[in-house]
């Protein structure tokens, strides 16, 4: 089982903080494995396979917008957090599952595949890549993970209300051909996101 934390809406390096400290005590004492569930005031990460090419817009007017660009050492390239999207850091001591990466991001993707599933939205993976995906053409939950001694950090986010206009600040995962797309955006109407969130808790009871 996993325990869960509610971060609200916090700074992204606050929130990366927190991740390391949680990291540190789970490899140290081998002792819980932790779901994280948050939101971030816009902000563009890069992950390792990243490039900085991905980020569109000019830097002087993303610093008028108050939108940092982060790089850090999760796996995937660009993508873009802000309000409304669901952003999931699951904290796991893969020893007492699987060890086995590949196998625990086929699983949180299922996770997000059957919550999306509860709005009539069919998910899909797209091969070779990761992530949860729509028509094979847009991507509606964005994935990235790092793992150090079978401890994981980093996760998923998940589109929900957010807005979508910024994503054309990037190219959202590197991939020029496919859009971004949201819970909202694809059934009309703005969703409740606390109760998207509980259905992600029960969905990952499930699974771990």
């Amino acid at each position: 089982m996993f325990e869960v934390q509610h971060w609200g809406l916090i700074d992204y390096n606050e929130a990366w903080a927190k991740q390391k400290e949680l990291v540190k005590e789970i490899q140290e004492k081998r002792n819980k494995n932790v779901l994280v569930l948050c939101q971030h005031p816009a902000v563009i990460t890069i992950g390792r396979a990243g490039s900085k090419d991905n980020v569109i817009a000019q830097s002087d007017f993303l610093k008028m917008m108050g939108i940092d660009v982060i790089e850090n050492d999760r796996g995937g390239d660009v993508t873009l957090h802000n309000p409304g999207q669901i952003v999931g850091y699951p904290i796991f001591n893969l020893s007492s599952y699987k060890e086995d990466l590949h196998w625990f991001l086929r699983e949180i993707e299922e996770c997000i595949i059957e919550t999306i599933a509860e709005y009539q939205i069919i998910g899909g993976r797209v091969e070779g890549l990761t992530g949860v995906w729509i028509d094979n053409a847009r991507k509606i939950c964005a994935m990235g993970m790092h793992c150090s001694r079978w401890v994981t950090s980093h996760g998923f986010a998940l589109n929900v209300n957010n807005n979508m206009e910024q994503f054309s600040f990037i190219v959202p995962c590197g991939i020029q051909e496919k859009k971004v797309t949201s819970i909202s955006q694809e059934i009309g109407t703005e969703v409740d996101i606390d109760k998207v969130e509980s259905m992600l808790i029960e969905k990952f009871g499930m699974h771990f």
